[in-house]
């Protein structure tokens, strides 16, 4: 709900505010008075565009600030938390234009983007416009309306989770049907890949362990010959080092216990006897185990050749590496054998939720089928009333490809003429007629739809006397679930309102500005006998005016 609307220097606007009513709001004017500069000015916290010709007073830049109660919608509380800003009941929408031209807009002093703004304002404020192509063209909102009479929209949710479930399957099954593609593409070469590593059946760092070996082998021979060598020194020479420590052990401890040293000395040499024995059975064992091989060397050479071109086929420096290009090779060969069966079952289960989606989404086309008659009797008869006889509506609903809605197409087909000729509303209602015909359909669901507040901009042009009479008295019914602006020349529709505004000019410090207040019930009727009889209204034009108003 708009609880307040205040303009700053906007056109011939210097300054007004605004307080409306939750209910029926009704605002008249003598035609120039700047009523439309108002609209204007609103259209600015809705998101239009700013033109800075407006701005008569170039050293002041111009403000517009709007206050509404959100009444906790959840589709407002959802924007406000989507887009980061403060989740209040209370939003303060203001546009700036400044002295140079440039636009700015906030919420709640939070700085937004004017597509920001204009999808927070649609889900605060309903306008119509003569002229305008208006929401009821829209098969979204026509869908909407088909299910708001059938009251079915805890279905619709239903459904909806129902039909997010089927899309995200099928999204899956997709994906996979990609993948196989990209499977079988691959597949005779990961085979091959993976053949070549399996046939050379590398173990844990086997290729760093021949290139070990085979350095050993190359230099058999010398090895050997040093191992030898050295063995015959310490064991098996003339003079054995062995023997010779043994030796000397032997001289020194028969004079062990003349010397306190000595003890340590010979316990010393004994080690170092003990430790070269050892040493000498060792370089035994080890000459005794190397060969010089040249088949050996031919088939390590070999096996190395082939681990070597297969490291640089696949440009890594190591047998694990190897090893774990042959794993993932043996995963992706084993996912080829399995994604078949997975899409499979994806298809079944596919198939099981489209065919629940698809009888969800026939039970909705039902009851809206249902709606098609009462809504077009209603609609027909409410468009009589309000000065449109000869104006039909139709609707029409076509079966769809399965979407976030059902599987209907819903169109609202117009003839303004009964000449049997029915169009889009879009196509060819005129502005006046699509504003009382979306006030007609709007009277109908407006118990049913959460609507926001509806202001209607001169919707009663060509028409008068009971047709304005059944508009206002629309309205009225209207403006008791929710805030209804409108503004009007007609005083059957003035006669209505919970509160009346009046626009009007004056002389300012010799500028002609426009200004608003609202009107007492005594103005209101002084008003209304105006609309009625002229300026000088008659005695009975102020009866008529005090009747609508007390009705």
């Amino acid at each position: 709900m708009l609880q307040r609307l205040s303009i700053q220097n906007y056109a011939i606007i210097d300054s007004l505010e605004i307080n409306l009513s939750g209910r029926l709001n009704i605002i008249t004017g003598e035609t120039g008075a700047g009523k439309s500069i108002i609209v204007g000015a609103l259209g600015l916290i809705l998101g239009e565009r700013a033109d800075s010709s407006v701005l008569v007073n170039k050293e002041k830049k111009c403000v517009v600030e709007g206050v509404f109660e959100t009444g906790k919608k959840k589709d407002v509380f959802t924007f406000l938390r989507d887009n980061e800003l403060d989740e209040q009941d209370e939003l303060v929408v203001r546009r700036e234009i400044g002295t140079n031209g440039k636009s700015r807009a906030f919420v709640n002093d939070t700085p937004v983007t004017l597509s920001q703004l204009n999808e927070l304002s649609g889900l605060l404020v309903d306008l119509h416009q003569q002229f305008d192509t208006q929401v009821i063209g829209k098969n979204d909102f026509q869908r909407e309306v088909m299910d708001a009479l059938a009251g079915q929209f805890d279905q619709l949710f239903q459904y909806q989770q129902a039909f997010v479930q089927w899309q995200g399957i099928k999204q899956e099954l997709q994906e996979l049907k990609e993948q196989k593609l990209i499977f079988d593409k691959e597949c005779d070469y990961n085979k091959f890949q993976y053949s070549e590593l399996e046939e050379a059946g590398f173990r844990e760092n086997e290729l760093e362990e021949i290139d070990s070996e085979l350095k050993i082998l190359g230099n058999a021979e010398g090895i050997k010959n040093a191992l030898t060598a050295v063995n015959y020194e310490l064991q098996e020479s003339e003079s054995p080092i062995v023997q010779q420590l043994k030796s000397v052990c032997n001289q020194l401890s028969n004079w062990a216990s003349y010397h306190p040293s000595l003890p340590a000395l010979i316990t010393r040499l004994q080690s170092a006897h003990v430790e070269l024995q050892d040493i000498a059975g060792e370089l035994e064992h080890l000459s005794d185990h190397i060969n010089f091989s040249p088949e050996k060397i031919e088939q390590l050479n070999d096996r190395l050749s082939l681990g070597y071109k297969l490291q640089k086929k696949h440009g890594v420096q190591s047998t694990r590496e190897l090893l774990l290009i042959q794993q993932e090779l043996e995963k992706k060969l084993q996912a080829v054998l399995n994604i078949d069966e997975t899409i499979s079952q994806k298809e079944k289960e596919e198939a099981r939720l489209l065919e629940a989606a698809k009888k969800q989404a026939a039970v909705l086309s039902a009851a809206r089928h249902k709606q098609v008659k009462p809504l077009e009797t209603k609609v027909n008869k409410l468009l009589g009333k309000v000065g449109m006889p000869n104006a039909l509506l139709k609707v029409e609903i076509k079966t769809a490809e399965l979407n976030g809605f059902g599987s209907d197409s819903v169109e609202f087909l117009f003839d303004a003429n009964k000449s049997g000729q029915f169009q889009p509303v879009r196509k060819v209602a005129s502005g006046g007629e699509l504003s009382r015909l979306m006030l007609s359909v709007k009277s109908l669901v407006a118990q049913s739809i959460d609507l926001p507040t509806l202001i209607f901009d001169e919707i009663d042009t060509g028409i008068s006397g009971e047709a304005a009479r059944q508009v206002g008295a629309i309205m009225k019914e209207l403006a008791q679930k929710r805030q209804v602006i409108s503004i009007t020349h007609q005083p059957q529709i003035a006669g209505k309102a919970d509160a009346h505004f009046f626009v009007y000019k004056e002389i300012v410090k010799d500028a002609v500005k426009t200004n608003i207040r609202q009107l007492s019930n005594e103005e209101r009727i002084t008003a209304i006998a105006k609309m009625l009889g002229g300026e000088k209204p008659t005695a009975a034009a102020m009866e008529n005016a005090r009747e609508m108003v007390a009705n």
